[in-house]
C-alpha cells in the first residue's frame, strides 16, 4: 500500500511470540493445558502492522539475526510491506517471548532475548529519519544494557524536525534512571497505559496523569491508555478524553501496540488529535476480540465500527 505521508521508523524490537491460551496460569511447579496456540512475529511488528493497515509506510530498524525464528519474522514483515533497514548478520537467532493469555484476556510474558540485542553503532549510523518521520521506541529498547546506551544516544542525536514517540512499557521501572532521563528529554510523544503512568504520577485518573506528564517534560503530546475506558490525551489544544468501545475480550496481547500504531498513523496523515484518539480506541477494541499479537483491523473495519458507534470525546 503506497503512501505519500511521512514514515513510521520503528526501533521497538521484533521477536517471535509463542502465544498460548490457558484457563489459569499454572502454579509454581504445576501445569496448565492450553486450548489454543500461535507462533508469529510480535513486539515492534504489532505497532508497524497497525500503521501499515491504516496506510502509512513503516521501516524496521533492528537486527533479526540468522535462523528459523529470524526467517519467520522476516517473512511476516515483508508480507506486511514493512521495509527492513538492516541486513542480517552473525549466527544468533531472533529472540522469543512466551505469552500466556488467561480466560480474562490478560497476558503474562516470559522473554528470552536474541539477535535483537546485537544492534551496533554502525547500524544506526546508516539510518537517517527525515522531517516529519516518527521514530518509535519502546522501553524494551533501553532496558537491556547491551543496547540502552547506544539507542538513547542515537535518539539524542536526531534533529528536532524528527518526532520521537516513546512507550515505556511494562518494564519501565527496570530502566536505568540516567537512560530514562535521556530518552524522556528527547521524547515528543509520550504514550503509555494507566499502570505505567501511575509509576510517575500520584493520581489514578488517566486525564490527570496525562496533564501531569505533559507538564513534567518538553513533550508536544501525551496519551494515557485506560483499558475499556478508552484513553486520555493532552497536547497544545488541551486535555481530552476519548471513550472506549464495547468488545468481547479474547486476547489483550498487543492492544497497546495497536493503539500506538493507529494513533501515530492518524497524526502522520494530518488528522485531528481527537479523531486519532477515537480511531486508536476503535482499532484496539476490534483487535482484542481476536487471538494473537498483531490483530489490528484495516482502515475500512475501523470506519465501519465508527459508523455503528461514533464514539465520544469530552474536553477536560
Amino acid at each position: 500500500m503506497p503512501s505519500t505521508y511521512a514514515r513510521l521508523v520503528c526501533l521497538d524490537t521484533v521477536m517471535i511470540d509463542f502465544a498460548l491460551i490457558v484457563d489459569t496460569l499454572p502454579e509454581r511447579g504445576g501445569d496448565s493445558l492450553s486450548s489454543r496456540r500461535l507462533m508469529t512475529a510480535g513486539g515492534g511488528y504489532n505497532v508497524m502492522s497497525a500503521a501499515r493497515r491504516q496506510g502509512i509506510n513503516a521501516m524496521y530498524v533492528g537486527q533479526l539475526g540468522v535462523g528459523r525464528f529470524a526467517d519467520i519474522a522476516r517473512g511476516v514483515l515483508l508480507n506486511e510491506g514493512i521495509q527492513l533497514a538492516l541486513s542480517s548478520r552473525g549466527n544468533i537467532d531472533l529472540g522469543v517471548c512466551v505469552v500466556l493469555v488467561d480466560q480474562t484476556g490478560e497476558r503474562t510474558f516470559v522473554t528470552s532475548p536474541g539477535a535483537e540485542l546485537t544492534l551496533q553503532t554502525e547500524d544506526l549510523a546508516g539510518v537517517s529519519p527525515v522531517r516529519g518521520d516518527v521514530v518509535y521506541v519502546s522501553g524494551y529498547n533501553v532496558v537491556y544494557p547491551e543496547v540502552a546506551q547506544l539507542v538513547s544516544e542515537w535518539l539524542s542525536s536526531l534533529p528536532g524536525e524528527v518526532i520521537v514517540a516513546f512507550d515505556p512499557g511494562p518494564r519501565s521501572a527496570d530502566i536505568e534512571p540516567e537512560i530514562m532521563a535521556r530518552v524522556i528529554e528527547r521524547t515528543d510523544w509520550l504514550l503509555c497505559n494507566i499502570s505505567e503512568a501511575k509509576l510517575w504520577c500520584a493520581s489514578d485518573d488517566a486525564g490527570e496523569c496525562a496533564g501531569e506528564l505533559l507538564s513534567r517534560g518538553d513533550h508536544s503530546l501525551v496519551v494515557v491508555r485506560d483499558g475499556s475506558r478508552g484513553c486520555a490525551g493532552v497536547h497544545g489544544d488541551g486535555l481530552v478524553r476519548a471513550a472506549g468501545f464495547d468488545a468481547q475480550v479474547v486476547d489483550t496481547n498487543g492492544a497497546g501496540d495497536v493503539h500506538n500504531g493507529v494513533l501515530i498513523a492518524e497524526r502522520l496523515m494530518g488528522n485531528s488529535f481527537e479523531e486519532a484518539l477515537l480511531r486508536a480506541n476503535a482499532a484496539a477494541s476490534i483487535a482484542i476480540e481476536s487471538f494473537g499479537p498483531a490483530t489490528c483491523p484495516t482502515r475500512n473495519l475501523v470506519d465501519a465500527l465508527l459508523i455503528a458507534q461514533p464514539g465520544t470525546i469530552s474536553y477536560l
